[in-house]
């Protein structure tokens, strides 16, 4: 028997149209395996997340850039064909905001934690992270904030190259734009050009002070906030590959012990009186080998599933349990136990793992997904070494007797006299 209550059904929502979103996976496999009825309201056109035996149904989601509205909208269309109440949970940044803002709209179709409507956008706000940490007592990298583009050189000047350069909500940034929710910046002229860049990208530029990686230094903590504030399923975990290399997602991570991130972990999210499922990275300064927050995420991590214990317990299944009134069984954590991104670390995949290992794509009892990434994943790859390859147009000579173009309608001194 299922220590869920499988007569409620979990709606995952995912605005992001990321097709390599493996956290959706993990989620849909958690809930599907104890018997929960999930539904995805997602972009299913190349997401291998739809060949997953354990979706009963994806769900057209809202279009990109839309409204808390239109995203409302979808949500009731969702509610009407599924049982209600439904257990909602958001899968990326924008959802998170979006469903904590419209929560009273949405609690008579579906179950949510007693989650603020303001609280989840101020924590993923990275330019109000440092207020939060500076309220908790919890390191956080010194941040400045330009106002100019003479201001975002000086800050480069001030802080020292290179400066990690940060969009104060990246959830903002417009597809196609190339502008990056994170990047390296290594000259006063490179935070200037940024700088002119932030109509573009529709929240302010943050510049923070450089934390170099290096090994034993890259922390995360998942966790749920229960209806009373304790922090339930979950742990902390090192990160041992990113992808990209340094200052990516979680490419291999690991489940160890800490006590110290688990206590900056319990301390932020208590200060805030935060409820439900949350993401915290973390960076220990090599010189002063405290643990910096740099980033707190109001919904699961895509590695969430690094974290299930010896009773099946994560933060999904937390989330679940709670909100229908069930006990959370109390299990052992899982010490050493590994999580693999295939696509993002092949190697370390088909290495052995003797203190356990959860792969983010493939899995016995749901092979589809699995394959249907490798397929996907080998076009992605394919597609980029053409984009390198593909040659740079060529351009056209200038004649060397003629430096510049006059106007047609105005004819140069030079044509004058020779009429």
């Amino acid at each position: 028997m299922s220590l869920l209550d499988t007569r409620v059904p979990a709606v995952l929502l995912r605005t992001d149209p990321n097709p390599f979103h493996h956290g959706t996976l993990g989620a849909v496999r958690s809930l599907g395996r104890a018997g929960v009825e999930v539904h995805v309201v997602a972009d299913s056109a190349a997401s291998p997340v739809h060949r997953s035996r354990y979706v009963r149904r994806m769900h057209p989601p809202p279009l990109p850039g839309a409204s808390a509205e239109d995203i409302l909208t979808v949500l009731r269309r969702v509610a009407a064909e599924v049982a209600s109440p439904a257990v909602l949970i958001p899968m990326d940044d924008a959802s998170a905001i979006a469903v904590a803002r419209m929560r009273d709209a949405l609690t008579p179709s579906y179950l949510l934690p007693a989650l603020p409507g303001a609280l989840a956008e101020r924590v993923a706000d990275k330019g109000e992270l440092a207020s939060v940490c500076a309220a908790a007592d919890v390191p956080h990298p010194v941040t400045l904030v330009p106002d100019s583009a003479a201001e975002a050189a000086d800050a480069v000047r001030r802080l020292g190259v290179p400066v990690v350069a940060k969009w104060s909500r990246p959830w903002l940034l417009p597809a196609g734009s190339g502008l990056r929710s994170t990047l390296l910046v290594r000259s006063p002229e490179q935070a200037r050009e940024l700088y002119r860049r932030t109509a573009e990208a529709g929240s302010p530029l943050l510049l923070q002070a450089y934390l170099p990686p290096g090994p034993d230094r890259d922390w995360f903590f998942h966790g749920y906030a229960d209806g009373s504030g304790a922090v339930r399923a979950g742990g902390p975990g090192r990160k041992q590959l990113a992808w990209p290399r340094g200052a990516g997602l979680t490419a291999v991570g690991r489940w160890t012990p800490n006590p110290e991130v688990r206590a900056l972990a319990e301390r932020v999210t208590g200060e805030l009186g935060y409820r439900g499922i949350f993401d915290l990275d973390f960076r220990r300064c090599g010189t002063t080998g405290r643990y910096h927050l740099l980033d707190f995420n109001p919904r699961p991590g895509a590695q969430f599933r690094l974290f299930a214990d010896s009773a099946g317990l994560d933060v999904v299944r937390a989330l679940h349990l709670d909100l229908t009134g069930r006990p959370l069984p109390d299990g052992a954590p899982l010490a050493g136990r590994a999580f693999v991104v295939e696509n993002y670390a092949p190697l370390t995949a088909l290495r052995p793992a003797p203190g356990g290992r959860e792969l983010a794509w493939y899995a016995k009892d749901d092979p589809a997904p699995g394959r249907a990434m490798w397929s996907l994943w080998g076009r992605h790859v394919a597609g980029r070494l053409r984009e390198r390859l593909r040659p740079a147009p060529p351009t056209l000579p200038t004649r060397p007797s003629l430096p510049s173009q006059p106007s047609l309608s105005s004819p140069t001194d030079n044509e004058k006299a020779s009429k």
